[in-house]
């Protein structure tokens, strides 16, 4: 399976999982744990029988690797998580969520060496432009002014009240928290790289990762057990409904966890596929599109409003992925073929 299928795979299953998840979210704000911890162990146990056949296989990458590689991620998921308690508002955590394409292409420069085309350099700040603009005007869209006042007032008090030395202090905590936000970032991309180069050494393994990544984590939603068991109980006792074609009638919310779980599957699929096909930088680019896509099909297909700006963000990322991916060029190329050829030929 070739990178074509493995983007295919990755923006058909993102789009629709992207609708589950938004039902799901919809009738049960909190419900976050549980739908990953399903997305887990479907993924952990359909790779224990198919691809370690029921652990008897041993993993063509060293154990230890796959180890450095979950605690990147769960460092990263926990960092990001936890900057919000730093006085750090989700305009900028989504600002900085948007900056992966670019600390991807800075660490390419510093640890691998790697040099790029100044189309590329513009077709990644150009992305990260049009998907911070769509991102910041889909929060302010959903937030409402009241809402956005009483965060400014919240925020400006505590830089005012008391002395000098209490808005120092807030204004140090807000440091603390733009430098976890940046350090997430940079670990992010790290682990990119980290990926790229153990698949040089040992081979394209994609399955073999999947397993692993989705395998080790399990042991920690222990600490989510209660959350988890809370949503299974509320889950159950959803309207009943009838699933197509089987027949079967079950909770709404556990036919929608089903299809959100299986559309996961994939989509991840094919970026661990693009991850043994492709660098870092692609990898990091389609997905970057991926919640782009996701985005934008969420708000098409709930109705949600769509102003001129999301229009422009729209206009500046296809733009930016024109240039990344080089159509101009292929198609002056192809147009060009001929004469080429001739005047080689004489």
């Amino acid at each position: 399976m070739g990178p074509g299928f493995a983007i295919v795979l990755v923006f058909v299953g993102c789009c629709s999982n992207v609708v589950s998840l938004e039902l799901l979210v919809r009738q049960f704000p909190g419900c976050g744990n549980i739908v990953t911890f399903a997305q887990f162990v479907f993924i952990a146990l359909e790779g224990f029988i198919f691809e370690t056949n029921f652990g008897r296989k041993k993993p063509a990458i060293p154990l230890r690797n796959y180890v450095i590689m979950v605690t990147m991620f769960f460092t990263v998921s926990v960092i990001n998580n936890y900057a919000l308690n730093f006085n750090i508002a989700m305009p900028l955590h989504m600002i900085f969520r948007s900056g992966s394409l670019i600390a991807n292409m800075i660490l390419g420069i510093i640890i691998l060496k790697k040099r790029y085309s100044a189309s590329k350099y513009l077709s990644v700040a150009l992305i990260s432009a049009g998907i911070f603009i769509c991102t910041i005007i889909v929060f302010c869209v959903c937030l409402s002014t009241h809402q956005l006042l009483q965060f400014k007032t919240k925020f400006l008090s505590k830089c005012n009240e008391g002395s000098e030395e209490q808005g120092f202090y807030a204004l140090m905590h807000w440091l603390i928290g733009i430098g976890m936000l940046t350090f997430a970032l940079l670990m992010s991309a790290r682990m990119g790289i980290f990926q790229e180069t153990l698949y040089k050494q040992y081979g394209k393994h994609s399955k073999e990762a999947l397993f692993y990544n989705h395998c080790l984590p399990l042991p920690g939603f222990l600490l989510l057990s209660t959350d988890i068991y809370n949503h299974c109980v509320y889950f159950s006792h959803s309207t009943p409904t009838v699933v197509p074609v089987v027949g079967l009638t079950m909770p709404i919310m556990w036919l929608y966890l089903l299809i959100n779980v299986i559309t996961q599957y994939v989509c991840i699929r094919g970026v661990f596929i693009l991850t043994t096909e492709c660098t870092s930088l692609t990898v990091t680019l389609v997905v970057t599109l991926r919640k782009f896509l996701s985005l934008i099909f969420s708000i098409m297909y709930f109705q949600n409003p769509f102003t001129t700006w999301h229009w422009v963000g729209t206009a500046v990322v296809f733009l930016g992925t024109l240039l990344y991916t080089e159509v101009w060029s292929s198609m002056r190329a192809a147009l060009r073929g001929p004469d080429v050829k001739e005047k080689k030929a004489e």
